[in-house]
């Protein structure tokens, strides 16, 4: 029987991909938002389901619907405060989310870094091999009626996945981050942990990670990596080209075969690794996962890639070290032989004062490195360090550029340029390709 659901902040990037799976299923889906375009509102609208602006008159007309709140509104958020004074029915993201686990053998990633292309990487091969629905964190969703599976990206800012009981979980890794909110590794391993407690069949888990390591459950733990004795998932024969990586997994001593993904770095052969395992050990056809991974498009604003004129550009996330450092290996597999510009906007303020030296040393592995102002947020607009802070630690520093100045930019001819952050980072991207697009007749 189909419900009616009303999202409020409809284009999160949690909340954009569970509305088209409760749409997908039958259901009817409003949500509301703010008016400024994001680009998680695109497949909503193809989806034709209807975005509003937010005012509280809409809680009247749609009082008869489950209102599902967003993770980023308190109580006096104008829709949030008339739901709570109209006494409708309203659940969490968390809590919405939770009724779809209940519904199929569900798959849940979680991780400090690599969580959006590791289900991103799951989801595609697991669609096309059984029927299952997908929430993605780069806004991306999909329902099937009778979903097998449920593939699902599970955050662990503020505790998010803790209300989540999956069958399976994939663990990528524990790392310190969100200082907002996180008092220091152990806290977040606290976190990390009690979900772990909540998954119901088996957990695979990085084998590298120390603090994945010191984890005590009572499901099986299965550990994925490239150290033999220890990792039940073990990869070898590594081969990394440029056009992807081809490796061998074996289970135990089993060898499951030799596979392929056309897609770049070590951590990505980690995460393949992973979905291998959780295919495995649900009997799932390793010939179809093999076939699959071959044809791995990526996820959105993980290391996107295009041509304009000479210049390569790649846009990532990346807004830890751990995950810079990962992308500019990607960067370096793939384009050995060019000069990898590094540009980067720091995310919070909080996050640079607790990783300064460790950003420097990230970014130290570009052949350039330039930088934008730190990126804010709600919580907290202004701090006391700035990216002049980082750019001293860098050997031979960085350039702070703006996106009204760009033109430092133009002096690496035939480069590759990475672009990283996890704020508005875009719109140094979009205007440099505006500059590179104005002066390319010039230099043709």
């Amino acid at each position: 029987m189909s419900k009616k659901y009303y999202f409020i902040g409809i284009k999160g990037t949690g909340m954009g991909p569970l509305a088209q799976i409760l749409h997908d299923q039958g259901n009817e889906v409003v949500g509301s938002d703010i008016s400024q375009f994001t680009y998680t509102q695109a497949p909503l609208e193809k989806a034709g389901i209807t975005i509003l602006p937010f005012d509280a008159k809409n809680i009247e007309k749609y009082q008869d619907y489950t209102f599902v709140r967003g993770n980023a509104f308190e109580d006096d958020q104008v829709e949030v405060k008339a739901a709570l004074d109209a006494g409708v029915k309203m659940i969490t993201f968390p809590e919405a989310v939770a009724e779809q686990i209940a519904q199929a053998t569900t798959i849940a990633v979680a991780g400090a870094h690599g969580k959006t292309s590791t289900t991103g990487m799951l989801a595609h091969v697991m669609k096309n091999v059984a029927r299952t629905s997908y929430l993605i964190g780069d806004g991306t969703g999909h329902g099937v009626e009778n979903s097998e599976f449920f593939v699902l990206e599970a955050d662990e800012y503020r505790r998010h996945f803790k209300p989540y009981h999956p069958d399976y979980a994939i663990l990528t890794n524990i790392d310190f981050d969100h200082p907002d909110y996180y008092k220091n590794l152990e806290d977040v391993f606290s976190a990390f942990e009690d979900f772990a407690k909540g998954v119901k069949k088996g957990i695979v888990a990085w084998g590298d990670d120390p603090s994945l390591q010191k984890l005590s459950v009572d499901v099986p733990l299965y550990y994925y990596g490239d150290v033999s004795g220890r990792d039940d998932f073990l990869i070898q024969d590594v081969d990394k080209e440029t056009n992807g990586s081809t490796f061998s997994v074996s289970f135990r001593g089993q060898d499951l075969g030799r596979f392929f993904i056309p897609i770049f770095g070590q951590h990505n052969i980690f995460n393949a690794t992973a979905v291998i395992a959780v295919a495995y050990l649900e009997g799932l056809d390793l010939d179809g996962v093999r076939e699959h991974l071959k044809t791995y498009p990526g996820v959105k604003r993980r290391f996107s890639e295009r041509k304009v004129g000479a210049a390569t550009i790649i846009d990532d996330y990346a807004h830890h070290p751990t995950e810079i450092k990962a992308t500019l290996d990607a960067a370096r597999q793939e384009h050995p032989d060019k000069e990898i510009v590094a540009v980067f906007q720091p995310h919070t303020f909080t996050r640079v004062i607790a990783y300064k030296d460790e950003f420097a040393k990230a970014l130290s592995k570009a052949d350039t490195v330039y930088l934008t102002p730190i990126f804010g947020s709600a919580r907290e607009a202004s701090g006391t360090v700035s990216a002049e802070d980082i750019s001293k630690e860098i050997p031979g520093g960085a350039t702070i550029i703006s996106e009204d100045n760009l033109s430092p930019l133009l002096a690496h001819d035939d480069a590759v340029f990475v672009f990283m952050g996890a704020g508005d980072i875009e719109k140094y991207e979009f205007a440099f390709e505006k500059l590179l697009g104005q002066i390319q007749p010039d230099r043709s």
